[in-house]
């Protein structure tokens, strides 16, 4: 989404506020999610804006904002838990078990719902890396954006926006485009009883999440969707995509 220059993007704002007490959006420095949130609804209808977030911190504010909830085009990027659970472990051993991100998820479905918003897209992490033309076209036509083919490709290299959590961005900094990664973590659902628990504690909510995913594969058969380097490589702009739940 940074890589098609033509959206204010704003990286995980309320994780930021959560775990450094500020966030900084276009040289203005916010404290509190209040602010963010009164400023990010006035801003919404001066300019395209996207942001994106995670799950593994409680966000109450948030949940509280009806305005917010309402106006905003929100979508939810899942990943099945096991892996959520073994990759969020070898970064962080102390996560918890609402770290998985998923039960959070469907309460902020809830609430957008409560609150009158058009019902979340979900976007299967699968699909993003395996298809991501056609994924990201079908995320497009469902939020109104133009679909920019180039914005599939970018340079590598780190976004200022998450130098102070840049271990938990490594991936995307050392990509040029969406890819899948295979890796073999030491401690998985297989031999921790501790990821087992909470992987299958969210396992009923994915599903639920997974149910209601977008079928990109209309958008994978039209033409010109298949291959992103057809269009050449991006225009200076770095992007990564985000390998936990979150919303935008």
């Amino acid at each position: 989404m940074a890589e098609r220059g033509d959206l204010t993007v704003l990286h995980e704002p309320f994780c930021n506020l959560q775990d450094y007490g500020e966030t900084d959006v276009g040289g203005r420095t916010f404290d509190s999610p209040a602010t963010l949130l009164a400023w990010l609804c006035d801003q919404a209808h001066r300019r395209d804006m996207f942001l994106k977030d995670t799950m593994d911190h409680q966000h109450d504010e948030v949940l509280a904002d009806r305005r917010f909830l309402a106006e905003a085009r929100h979508a939810f990027l899942i990943r099945r838990p096991e892996e959520i659970a073994a990759s969020y472990y070898a970064l962080f051993p102390p996560m918890t078990i609402n770290a998985i991100g998923m039960e959070r998820l469907c309460e902020m479905r809830t609430a957008i719902t409560n609150a009158g918003g058009t019902p979340p897209v979900v976007i299967d992490s699968d699909d993003l890396v395996t298809r991501p033309a056609a994924t990201m076209a079908a995320y497009c036509a469902a939020v109104g954006l133009p679909f920019n083919l180039r914005a599939l490709t970018w340079k590598r290299g780190e976004q200022p926006e998450w130098r102070r959590s840049a271990r938990w961005h490594t991936d995307a900094s050392n990509s040029s485009g969406f890819e899948r990664h295979e890796r073999e973590y030491p401690d998985t659902v297989e031999n921790s009883e501790k990821l087992a628990q909470y992987a299958a504690h969210h396992r009923r909510f994915y599903e639920q999440l997974y149910a209601q995913r977008m079928d990109v594969s209309p958008w994978e058969r039209m033409s010109g969707l298949q291959d992103p380097e057809r269009a050449g490589g991006g225009r200076g702009h770095r992007g990564g995509c985000h390998s936990r739940g979150g919303a935008g």
